[in-house]
């Protein structure tokens, strides 16, 4: 059974995860886009995650999804959107039911896509919609994967720039283990029991008063 949730201190006393896998930037339709999307297609389970480069200021407009992250086992491929676009071979893999993408609140990630490419998403599970059955409260990435996975993952690179000229070893790595620890967190849970909360354990705010 996996623990309901986890605390900051908890987390810190964690091991670091980084992504062990080889990671490949996109950056340019071509040979890469198109050996990235043959491998892509090949796989049954992708880790998925997007960037965007942060706002500062509520009048600073969003500039759109920078970066699209999808992870197998041991590759993960970043695109990045700004000068690579999202050409149809890619999208095709995002709207293939029988490649599993898994993520984070991937419905906003999916809306920001479809934004450059028109696509029909189908395949995503998104893990903050599955994890109650597995006993678990928290949602965001950072404490699901402490619970599920028993490590942590920086968020040191969160808020840098996503359309930098070239992104750095960190951004890279950053961006790789978020996708992956996705995909690694949704085969754990395949292999392990469902323990559903309760409505008092999902809600307990709901209950305070009631006690």
């Amino acid at each position: 059974m996996f623990q309901i949730s986890i605390s900051p201190d908890e987390i810190a006393a964690l091991e670091l995860a980084s992504f062990p896998g080889e990671i490949v930037v996109v950056d340019e339709p071509g040979p890469l886009m198109d050996q990235a999307v043959r491998y892509l297609k090949r796989q049954k389970v992708l880790g998925f995650d997007t960037e965007t480069r942060p706002t500062f200021s509520p009048d600073q407009p969003s500039s759109g999804t920078a970066l699209l992250q999808l992870s197998g086992g041991g590759k993960a491929y970043l695109f990045r959107l700004k000068k690579c676009g999202l050409p149809r071979a890619l999208a095709s893999v995002l709207a293939s039911p029988s490649v599993l993408k898994v993520g984070a609140a991937t419905l906003d990630d999916v809306r920001g896509l479809q934004k450059i490419t028109k696509f029909s998403p189908k395949g995503f599970v998104d893990l903050q919609n599955m994890v109650w059955e597995y006993g678990i409260r928290d949602k965001s990435v950072k404490k699901m994967t402490a619970i599920i996975l028993g490590v942590k993952i920086s968020k040191a690179q969160q808020l840098s720039n996503w359309e930098a000229e070239k992104l750095s070893e960190g951004q890279q790595r950053y961006a790789a283990t978020d996708a992956w620890v996705c995909r690694e967190m949704y085969m754990r849970l395949q292999e392990s029991e469902k323990h559903p909360l309760t409505p008092e354990q999902l809600h307990p705010e709901r209950f305070a008063d009631n006690g």
